[in-house]
């Protein structure tokens, strides 16, 4: 796994990457701002409040000037003008606060829909993926979302009342002087539209150079102590900085396109203030207009081009949000697992697999619905082959070739070296009796991690079946079949946290005497007495204050407190010393007692006793049985045997 991780984090996924990024239509952007649309409704009404109380200004205005030339008395108009001001302050400031909540409440929302969305990928697609970039998509591309209805859309209903209003006022007072206005701003509008697809081009490119940040310093933490150890911190550093410079650079590309609408709107503004008071006080002189219309009609004019300033900041919102969103819908486009047994179950491919095997007729069923047969075995492979799928497999191939090469210099009598086809494994078979111990050797690169990850269905196989209790496993609920199975993986990995949020993971229910009861089955009793907290003693990012063989152990005792029917061990004692070893043998001993354990393991002494082994090489199975068995008519194992002292 770790080499195809190493890959992809520095080529280009195929699917996330391409010239101009992940597109997004405003279409795809509705959804997110409708989920807040009974705030939006009552924005929209305090925004024609606002909008009212705008352009009745400019009319009371006229008002109070007309009567001053007459010398009228001005009576209540301008307590009527400072009620307008206030009430549109008011309304203002409570649509500020409103627009801000229901930015905060779409950037929440959507990071929920990616969060859901990216926990309930296919496994294969965090092979190809690299986390850092899909942290990134959760933190930085959702807040973009934020502008949309701080700056954008949300008070665009009130601006385009103004803008209408104001238009129709103008008319009125003067339809020359507005066709002039007009044309002015026709002219920064097409401006402002032809800007628009660049800007949204320009942040989909930095905020994918973001998720190359993200990804470069997410590699760089996680592998610290490595990268110190091996003198290339500094190194590491410049490779950062140069994604960092590359994001930056992306950055100035966004800055610049938006620094051509800032202006826009001041020049804008700028030439119609310049035509009105030109042609507007020839059109006074002339007696066409009076001179408390000319100054409506200016007031009129500012409230006309306040509206545009801001539906050109709304293009440039939507325009980023539109380049962030691209990535975003990418992630939640993608198939779940449920989507991929729904697409399985209707392709082709499946059919003419059922149409062979009466095993995978039916529908999809929970463990709870099946007629378990009590003389099928508990776990079986038919005739399994099985390629890692898109752009792990060149990383897999290579990965595996290498292992041969190995293989082939260390029994250069025994194997016959052949470049792969890119199958992991080919044309497996072989059963596990309910209740036996079965166990899976082999050298480097043979597939026995990948037969784990199939009866996990973390992949599907591409030809043959992989059953559980005589089930096909693609015919059973991922989670109920999950829950049949206590899987510890060959890195043992440790979540941030406590000893026991470690512990219940799988056993959220678990209490804590059951949890202190497992951890000294597994003679972890030692790490409960080194901090006072006990159970909730920090373990330290990814487990960092736990040594490898207590990390180790702390796995196998996650998988025993969950008590499964079925325990999968993928090389769960190589972390531990002689000691330590035999003392998890004997509480693995005591806990797959009446069940069903499949163990991988490179030291053949802790599996010599197994009721099956099963020798594994380049994908294929070479031989079964028990360890006498095996010595007398597999060459491999009799050799991995012989490197071992074990004959």
């Amino acid at each position: 796994m770790s080499s195809a991780r190493a890959t992809s984090s520095s080529g280009r996924s195929p699917r996330s990457r391409k010239d101009d990024g992940p597109r997004a239509s405003l279409r795809q952007l509705l959804p997110f701002v409708f989920e807040q649309r009974g705030i939006l409704v009552v924005v929209a009404v305090l925004s024609v409040l606002a909008a009212a109380a705008t352009l009745a200004q400019p009319v009371v205005v006229g008002q109070v000037i007309e009567r001053v030339q007459a010398g009228d008395t001005l009576g209540l108009l301008v307590w009527l003008l400072v009620a307008l001001v206030v009430v549109g302050s008011v309304i203002s400031g409570i649509q500020h606060f409103l627009l801000q909540r229901t930015g905060t409440a779409v950037v929440y929302s959507s990071r929920r829909r990616l969060v859901a969305q990216l926990l309930h990928l296919p496994v294969q697609e965090y092979d190809a993926r690299r986390t850092g970039d899909l942290v990134s998509r959760v933190g930085t591309d959702t807040t973009l979302l934020y502008a949309v209805l701080t700056q954008g859309l949300a008070d665009s209903v009130g601006n385009a009342l103004i803008f209408v209003g104001a238009g129709i006022a103008m008319l009125l007072i003067d339809p020359i002087l507005l066709l002039l206005i007009l044309v002015v701003i026709g002219g920064s509008i097409a401006v402002v539209g032809a800007l628009s697809s660049r800007i949204r081009r320009a942040t989909a490119a930095q905020q994918e150079k973001v998720g190359d940040l993200a990804s470069g310093v997410e590699r760089a933490v996680s592998s610290i102590r490595t990268i110190r150890a091996a003198g290339a911190a500094t190194r590491e550093q410049d490779a950062i900085d140069t994604t960092a410079r590359d994001a930056y650079d992306a950055g100035v590309r966004v800055a610049k396109a938006s620094a051509f609408i800032v202006p826009i709107a001041g020049i804008a503004l700028q030439l119609s203030l310049l035509v009105v008071l030109g042609v507007g006080g020839f059109r006074v002189a002339s007696g066409a207009i009076t001179i408390a219309q000319l100054i409506t009609f200016v007031i009129f004019l500012f409230f006309l081009v306040q509206p545009l300033a801001s539906f050109f900041g709304a293009f440039t919102s939507v325009s980023q949000a539109l380049g962030a969103l691209g990535r975003i819908q990418e992630i939640l486009d993608l198939p779940t697992e449920t989507d991929r047994d729904a697409e399985i179950a209707a392709s082709v491919d499946a059919a003419r697999r059922i149409a062979h095997d009466p095993d995978l007729t039916g529908p999809i069923q929970t463990v709870d619905d099946l007629l378990v047969t009590r003389d099928a075995p508990a776990i079986e492979f038919r005739s399994v082959r099985f390629a890692y799928p898109g752009a792990v497999v060149d990383a897999r191939r290579r990965a595996e070739q290498e292992a041969q090469r190995t293989l082939a210099d260390a029994h250069a009598d025994t194997v016959d070296v052949r470049e792969s086809d890119g199958d992991v494994l080919r044309d497996v078979s072989f059963a596990v009796p309910r209740g036996a111990r079965v166990a899976l050797v082999g050298p480097s690169g043979a597939g026995k991690s990948t037969t784990l990850a199939l009866i996990e269905r973390f992949y599907d196989p591409s030809d043959g079946a992989v059953l559980l209790d005589g089930t096909d496993v693609r015919r059973i609920d991922r989670s109920r079949l999950r829950a049949q199975l206590g899987y510890v993986e060959q890195d043992a990995p440790t979540l941030a946290g406590t000893i026991g949020d470690n512990l219940r993971l799988a056993s959220p229910e678990a209490s804590d005497a059951a949890c202190e009861r497992v951890l000294r089955a597994v003679n972890l009793g030692e790490v409960l007495e080194r901090s006072p907290l006990g159970l909730d003693a920090p373990v330290g990012e990814a487990g960092v204050m736990l040594s490898g063989g207590e990390r180790q152990r702390l796995a196998i005792a996650r998988a025993l407190l969950a008590a499964p029917p079925i325990l999968l061990l993928d090389e769960s004692t190589s972390s531990l010393d002689g000691l330590n070893e035999q003392r998890m043998r004997e509480a693995i001993d005591a806990v797959a007692a009446g069940r069903t354990l499949v163990v991988i393991a490179h030291r053949l002494s802790t599996v010599v006793d197994s009721d099956v082994i099963i020798v594994l090489d380049r994908g294929r199975v070479v031989g079964q049985g028990t360890h006498a068995e095996l010595v007398a008519s597999v060459p491999l194992y009799r050799d991995l045997a012989r490197h071992q002292l074990l004959v």
